[in-house]
């Protein structure tokens, strides 16, 4: 019931938030949004939250003592694309589930505690990685979330998705006039595309489930200018932590031969990785009876070849991410302009609504069940 009154009532927050895109660490207007609805229903925000500027926590106590349900609202755009990966869906889930949480913490008198939070940035910077290390993660018993992708009407996949590197090249030359004296010069775009081009090639050796993919950028380039800069932004993927630290030592020796190559220097940046996602196998169990007995779905655990920074939460405490399923255009995957307007639809919010009912009640039957809250806790790999 309340998840239907919570529908009827907020679907508007996904179109707001979508209608008002900010890529990471810059989501002002989506936390301003969010933490203003909380605060209408009852629970105590805190905006800026572990220092972090669009980071926010939502929370809300019944009664002494009981268990502690965690909660995530992603809430960054793409840039050029605006919310192509459902973030606004998302960032509007997660609000519907402490409600949720919340009206049955009254009304069916369970005592507990619901920690709802606002994470900025996780399509680059990680920033559940930065709430987790200041302890932001440290109180809760288990933490839910959801996320949209393509695939079959009312289905949705318990698998994992893939850990990620990043790295941040910076290549620095010297600049000279590149038709009277290019021999003065240190060509730094050389560097980027000799490494561009090793890069390429160790894609013959990599395994078939690794990803290697990235972008050349630069500061003031002129044809006729020896570019004395360029960065190379770079990602590797592989199925775990441990496959893609291996992975990622290739990657640096391209990055530092191209240097070696053109005479240039280097700086190589490595961001915090994120691990692979790993489901809970006790919340996935219950999760993937609600989904099947009360709304028809179907349920698969293919996994994804994306990767999230709720997979360095997974490691950390019992998680929950569901992949659910909403209309899309042919190839309009996430990271496209189709998937943006995909979720802005009737059908998508509908979709989201569903997976917010199903990951409300797997909490609820964890807290209220003993037994199965000690299996989960036992369970963490």
């Amino acid at each position: 019931m309340v998840c239907t009154k919570y529908d009827q009532t907020s679907s508007h927050h996904p179109l707001d938030i979508l209608d008002h895109p900010e890529v990471g660490f810059q989501e002002r207007y989506a936390r301003d949004t969010l933490t203003s609805f909380m605060s209408h229903y009852g629970f105590t925000v805190t905006s800026e939250y572990l220092g972090l500027e669009t980071a926010w926590k939502a929370e809300y106590t019944h009664g002494a003592g009981g268990k502690v349900i965690g909660i995530n609202s992603e809430m960054d755009a793409l840039p050029g694309m605006g919310h192509a990966c459902g973030h606004n869906l998302i960032a509007a889930s997660g609000c519907g589930i402490a409600i949720a949480l919340k009206v049955a913490f009254e009304t069916h008198n369970i005592p507990g505690k619901i920690v709802l939070l606002g994470t900025p940035a996780e399509e680059g910077g990680g920033g559940k990685i930065i709430l987790l290390e200041r302890g932001g993660y440290d109180e809760m018993d288990f933490c839910v979330m959801s996320h949209p992708g393509p695939g079959p009407l009312n289905s949705v996949d318990l698998g994992k998705t893939i850990a990620v590197q990043t790295f941040q090249v910076e290549y620095t030359g010297q600049s000279a006039h590149a038709g009277a004296t290019p021999w003065e010069g240190k060509n730094a775009l050389d560097a980027a595309f000799l490494a561009y081009a090793s890069l390429s090639v160790l894609r013959q050796q990599m395994q078939p489930t690794h990803r290697s993919h990235g972008i050349v950028q630069g500061r003031d380039w002129a044809s006729n200018v020896i570019p004395d800069n360029a960065t190379i932004r770079w990602q590797v993927r592989a199925p775990t932590y441990e496959e893609v630290s291996a992975f990622a030592e290739r990657v640096r020796n391209c990055f530092e031969a191209a240097a070696l190559a053109t005479s240039c220097s280097v700086t190589i940046n490595e961001e915090p990785p994120y691990y692979d996602l790993v489901n809970n196998p006790v919340l996935a169990d219950i999760f993937s009876h609600v989904a099947q007995t009360r709304y028809g779905q179907t349920v698969s655990v293919q996994g994804f070849s994306a990767s999230t920074d709720f997979g360095n939460v997974s490691h950390y405490l019992p998680a929950l991410h569901p992949l659910y399923s909403i209309p899309t255009e042919p190839d309009g995957r996430n990271h496209t302009p189709a998937f943006t307007r995909a979720s802005a639809t009737k059908e998508a919010h509908a979709a989201n609504m569903i997976s917010t009912r199903g990951l409300a009640l797997t909490a609820l039957r964890v807290i209220q069940d003993d037994a199965l809250f000690q299996e989960m806790k036992a369970s963490l790999v």
